[in-house]
């Protein structure tokens, strides 16, 4: 049974983010076993929530036909270990039907990825974000990225009228705005770190008041994700600055070289690890050879070995 809104956004905001990798097989079909064990392997660590089918899970690639499997088998693999939040965006339509199959897969809450292309007018995006609260029962968590950027007074309309809406998700950066939001609707939601990588966000999103975000690396180190997370919520400077340093920062590096590294790189960091997670999908292209040997190599050097 799903969690409810308010029980999902108390989970949500105790503890670090995780966005699974979509695995594929040669063919780039959906592989539903190693996926499983992928996220059963994720659950087992302190994940306040799994996120399936979400960016780093390849959303924006993923068919209607093939999205309810894959999130059924993330509920499936979770096993009630952690709350499982699907994907949903594109546009309106295609929004409310992939928030309804979540609904029915048994997800417990939804993260409303932007709509295609066009970012249209705040009263737009209100409708927009309006409409698929109202479609389901379980929690949404809106994210303000590319097209789709709602302002404070956006979101707070939106909190009076969905009282299922219980997070904001930011990957804009601006935080004037994420303040000026948090300040604004003060405890109504929970507020997420959406930037990508974005531990190396964290200290500043903290300040401004964002108890948790997603780590997309969590895919492939765990630990060392969850590490960095408890130095921040300690106040544990130097151990944060020495991770960005061993880790964090060689990673931004590698992750830069090429467009769409940023999801590519994660499936990359699993073949380094000795979890292939297989390909991503056009338009992305696979981390090269030599990459995945760079950053196996950061990963060593931070004592983190192959994955068991």
């Amino acid at each position: 049974m799903s969690l409810s809104p308010q029980a999902l956004k108390a989970r949500m905001a105790t503890g670090l983010l995780s966005f699974p990798v979509t695995h594929f097989d040669n063919e780039l079909k959906f592989a539903p076993n190693p996926y499983q064990d992928h996220v059963s392997w994720l659950a087992s660590y302190d994940a306040a929530t799994l996120f399936a089918a979400g960016g780093t899970g390849e959303y924006f690639s993923i068919g209607q036909d093939e999205f309810p499997a894959i999130i059924r088998a993330a509920v499936e693999a979770a096993d009630g270990r952690s709350p499982v939040v699907a994907g949903c965006g594109v546009n309106t339509v295609r929004a409310i039907a992939d928030a309804r199959a979540a609904e029915a897969a048994g997800a417990d809450g939804l993260l409303l990825l932007p709509t295609y292309l066009m970012a249209g007018t705040q009263a737009g995006q209100i409708a927009h974000v309006k409409a698929v609260c109202q479609s389901v029962s379980i929690g949404v968590v809106v994210y303000n990225r590319a097209t789709s950027v709602l302002t404070a007074d956006s979101v707070a309309r939106l909190a009076e009228v969905c009282p299922n809406l219980i997070g904001f998700k930011d990957g804009v950066g601006e935080l004037d705005l994420v303040t000026r939001i948090r300040t604004m609707l003060g405890d109504r939601l929970v507020y997420v770190g959406g930037m990508p990588t974005h531990e190396l966000f964290a200290a500043a999103y903290d300040a401004a008041g964002f108890s948790t975000y997603s780590s997309a690396v969590f895919n492939f180190v765990p630990e060392l994700a969850l590490k960095f997370y408890a130095a921040m919520r300690s106040g544990d400077r130097a151990a944060m600055d020495a991770i960005l340093k061993s880790f964090f920062y060689p990673f931004a590096n590698i992750r830069d070289r090429v467009p769409g590294y940023p999801v590519s790189l994660i499936k990359g960091g699993l073949r380094a690890v000795g979890r292939d997670a297989g390909a991503v999908r056009p338009p992305l292209s696979a981390a090269t050879d030599n990459d995945v040997e760079d950053l196996a190599a950061v990963i060593e050097s931070c004592g983190m070995a192959a994955a068991a």
